[in-house]
């Protein structure tokens, strides 16, 4: 099945290409359509040729006025007559804003989108869903950009002063959330307006669960996050804090009986386990959409790898039982332990919440190419 993407490289496209390669029933053919592609002719009518399902993510948040309400206009005009041209007639999802109304440059801009497919659709008799879309929010987002959370969380990262509209109102919807929306809409071959529903607080809420959130992680305590927004925003605040903020390292009490540390303090449960490892041997090659994992290594010595998804970059991370630290692995990067010592490698790993075998938050992914075969 060919699935379309346009914007692939921002926030909701990126978030919607992860969610379905991590599906088997998707993965093996997404076509994804960054900005240099989508004007290229050539690229863009292949790309369309024979494809079920496009998913039109490609907009203009900022910039100035005109070009913000008349260039998401015109993503959509293009997208149109490439569909004529191409002949394609596939399920087309448009990811539009619940500001469309507002007299605005962008809501006149992404209203003018919507009625550019609604009337494609209609004289062609293909399949339109206009997804209705409130505060989008995730991992690698944009300060200044995207999202008042992501600013947020990048000025705590920082360690600045937060700027909050204190009369501001939000509703807020994590990215993945939005990409599982669209898949299940596409296989019910849902069309028409699809309203999809976040979570309504205000500015200074979301600003005061995010502080509250950094000062307790900094603090070496996690917070509760038996909330799933509350999960959602705690991992993107993470993602701001990848890679400077890591290994983290605790205090060691030492005295003539031996040593301790606190390994995890939190306000969540979870499940954490020991492991030991042989040298030259690798564990995990995984990563997770929502799970928080600790790596602690206990005694002996290892290297810790991971890796954004979609990227190529590899943060190492030289840890020893030695000088007790933690690395919590960020959401949407693959990592793994390596012991790199003489001796079994002995780790904590500990995780927010209890191992579910029938939905296990892990896919299989290799950190480094050679440990793929």
């Amino acid at each position: 099945m060919k699935i379309v993407i346009t914007g692939a490289n921002g926030l909701l496209g990126r978030h919607v290409h992860l969610h379905l390669r991590a599906q088997e029933a998707y993965r093996d053919e997404l076509v994804l359509l960054d900005r240099d592609k989508f004007n290229d002719d050539v690229q863009f009518l292949d790309a369309l040729s024979g494809a079920e399902c496009v998913i039109h993510c490609a907009g203009i948040n900022r910039d100035s006025d005109d070009r913000v309400e008349n260039g998401n206009r015109e993503l959509a005009d293009r997208l149109r007559h490439a569909l004529q041209e191409s002949g394609a007639s596939p399920h087309v999802f448009y990811a539009n804003t619940v500001q469309r109304n507002r007299d605005v440059p962008y809501g006149r801009g992404k209203l003018a989108a919507h009625q550019i497919f609604a009337e494609w659709a209609e004289q062609t008799d293909a399949r339109y869903t206009e997804l209705v879309i409130p505060h989008v929010f995730g991992e690698g987002g944009r300060p200044n950009y995207n999202s008042a959370i992501h600013t947020f969380c990048h000025q705590l990262a920082q360690g600045d002063d937060l700027a909050i509209n204190g009369g501001g109102q939000l509703e807020l919807l994590h990215a993945q959330d939005i990409a599982a929306a669209i898949v299940a809409a596409f296989e019910r071959g849902q069309t028409g307006e699809l309203r999809l529903q976040g979570r309504s607080m205000s500015v200074a809420t979301a600003a005061g669960k995010l502080v509250d959130m950094h000062r307790s992680y900094t603090s070496d305590v996690i917070p509760d996050l038996r909330d799933t927004l509350d999960l959602q925003l705690f991992n993107t605040l993470r993602s701001f804090l990848y890679p400077g903020y890591y290994p983290k390292a605790l205090k060691l009490h030492s005295d003539d009986r031996g040593a301790l540390f606190e390994g995890v303090k939190n306000h969540n449960g979870g499940q954490a386990f020991l492991s030991t490892t042989k040298p030259g041997i690798t564990r995990g090659n995984h990563y997770h959409f929502n799970k928080v994992e600790r790596f602690l290594v206990v005694k002996g010595q290892a290297v810790i790898r991971i890796r954004r998804l979609l990227d190529d970059r590899v943060e190492e991370f030289h840890v020893s039982g030695d000088s007790p630290c933690y690395i919590d692995m960020p959401t949407l990067h693959t990592h793994s332990i390596t012991n790199t010592g003489n001796e079994d490698l002995l780790t904590m790993f500990w995780s927010h919440e209890l191992f579910d075998p029938q939905n296990p938050d892990t896919y299989f992914e290799p950190v480094l190419d050679q440990e793929a075969s």
